[in-house]
């Protein structure tokens, strides 16, 4: 038996705009590959992708990290529409298929029934476009939101030009409308040497490869080719800081360093460029996965947090799968794209079968996952963090949204703009919090507001958890998961929800928050005040 007030709920329920069979969410190589397996197996299928990203909201790490480096083209969303779909020819393939493809359509949310909820009459997505939100409600749910970009703080880095690499990627092939003309790489291996070649391929120079390690990563013949294009390589060096006069980056200084990551003295050198791209690595996008109740584990060797999966791409929620780079990116899959197609094409094809349909045993056969060999990466971003703090100190802003500063992190200091002291405050440390179990990002977002800013610590989640195991002296995956809330992305209000609430809504409003006594004075003793809580009755249920 539990007790329930109706008027809890009046007006609340939300009523999708559409219910469809399957949704497939993040059009890349995967998620097409999926939609086009379940349409072709009878299912209707929606394909969503928020490229292209509105202008407005591209400087907002949505998830990709554009550096606020795009040309004036990306205000045109015709073209940037036409752009997008030249360059995923397989887009065409999906309509041919029957799939309703989307485009420009972000996904900022996902509701289910749990503990919290238990009235929905069925699995939702919150969506929205650059005019307006919706929900769309569904049976089967294919996640392909691919990976975002892993940044690093040094002095200068909140300069416009500072990019990730696979927002430099997609301005120069998705958009075709990266404004820089000079670039720097920061790290070398697959992902460093592919950004840099693609670079080159479309008429950017590259200054040159940074590596922190005493080699160069990757594959040795690329790197020759490279060499061999005029790209100069910078290994057992670090950046000390970007450089420039109008809020723009104009150079950079490197610095060679020891082993331990220690600066060389007398070695800097400045390089003229006027973008930074960070190539260290890519996490997977794993935000939505945690909306809908996925279980999420630490996997070193696949970027870190990400589902677990069956050999059908199935999470642990049975009606949602997950392919490609959000059920684990390791840069093995830059050289073999088959693998997320192969990925892609086992979700959709299981999808398709617990909806019922009837996939013939060979295509069920001839398709499979490649499993790839890899190593974990994060040892390689402790070091890249260890030297950017020898070389550039404690005082540079981690969170750039928040203006929160490696030593005010790991000091756990309130931000400066509350001028807050006390003896309590100047008490907590790092230390103290261990006390009370595992530090997790979380807990610090409260107390210092780093990761609270409008890229939902997209710049600096990765930075905050390595701070938090270096200070703690632990391991990265010993810091638990932040926890994510609808929005999942940043979005404008009057987009997120452009209507005012319904009659049922606004008639229980006072019921819902107490309104009359919230704004009644405290001090005065004995007064009652006859609102509809007070003689609220309780119904009984057989749930």
């Amino acid at each position: 038996m539990r007790e329930t007030d109706p008027r809890s709920i009046a007006g609340k329920i939300p009523a999708p705009d559409r219910h469809v069979p399957l949704v497939v969410v993040g059009a890349g190589v995967a998620g097409v590959a999926a939609a086009i397996e379940a349409a072709r197996a009878g299912v209707e299928v929606v394909l969503i992708d928020e490229h292209p990203v509105d202008n407005d909201m591209m400087a907002m790490d949505v998830p990709l990290c554009f550096g606020q480096r795009m040309d004036g083209s990306v205000r045109n969303r015709a073209l940037m529409l036409e752009r997008v779909v030249e360059s995923n020819p397989e887009l065409a393939s999906a309509h041919e298929a029957g799939v309703d493809v989307q485009l420009g359509t972000y996904v900022w949310g996902a509701f289910v029934n749990g503990p919290a909820v238990q009235e929905l009459p069925a699995p939702m997505l919150g969506l929205a476009d650059d005019r307006r939100s919706w929900l769309l409600g569904y049976d089967r749910l294919v996640v392909a939101a691919g990976a975002r970009d892993v940044l690093l703080g040094f002095p200068g880095w909140e300069r416009a030009g500072t990019l990730g690499a696979a927002g430099a990627a997609a301005l120069l092939t998705r958009y075709r409308a990266l404004a820089a003309r000079r670039l720097l790489v920061l790290g070398s291996g697959a992902l460093g040497l592919h950004t840099a070649a693609l670079a080159l391929d479309r008429g950017v120079e590259v200054a040159g490869i940074v590596e922190v390690d005493a080699r160069v990563r990757g594959n040795a013949a690329t790197a020759k080719t490279l060499a061999g294009r005029g790209v100069p390589f910078f290994p057992s060096h670090t950046i000390r800081a970007a450089r420039g006069r109008t809020g723009e980056i104009e150079s950079v200084v490197l610095v060679a360093v020891n082993r331990d990551g220690t600066p060389v003295e007398g070695s800097e050198r400045e390089i003229a460029c006027d973008a930074v791209c960070w190539a260290v690595g890519l996490v997977p996008s794993v935000e939505l996965l945690h909306l809908v109740g996925a279980r999420i584990r630490f996997v070193g060797a696949l970027g870190g947090w990400v589902p677990d999966v069956d050999a059908r791409m199935r999470t642990s929620v049975p009606t949602v799968f997950a392919a490609g780079d959000c059920a684990g990116f390791h840069q093995g899959m830059l050289t073999e794209p088959d693998v997320a197609l192969a990925q892609g094409r086992l979700a959709g094809l299981a999808a398709a079968e617990s909806l019922g349909a009837r996939v013939p045993a060979e295509t069920r056969r001839a398709v499979a996952a490649t499993p790839f060999a890899t190593a974990e990466v994060h040892g390689h971003w402790r070091a890249w963090l260890d030297s950017l703090i020898a070389a550039g100190g404690w005082e540079v802003n981690i969170c750039q949204c928040e203006e929160v500063t490696r030593r005010e992190l790991v000091a756990t200091e309130p931000p400066r703009y509350l001028k807050w002291q006390s003896p309590q405050m100047s008490a907590r440390s790092v230390t103290t919090l261990l006390r009370d179990g595992p530090l997790n990002q979380d807990q610090i977002k409260r107390l210092t507001r780093a990761g609270m800013g409008p890229c939902q610590s997209r710049r600096c989640r990765e930075q905050v958890g390595l701070l938090l195991a270096r200070a703690a002296d632990t391991t990265l995956d010993r810091i638990p998961l932040p926890t994510f809330r609808p929005p999942i992305r940043p979005l404008p209000l009057k987009v997120l929800w452009p209507a005012d609430e319904p009659a049922a809504m606004r008639e229980e409003w006072v019921s819902w928050f107490g309104i009359p006594t919230q704004f009644s004075p405290h001090w005065t003793a004995g007064m009652a005040i006859d609102e509809p809580t007070a003689h609220a009755r309780l119904i009984l249920s057989d749930e």
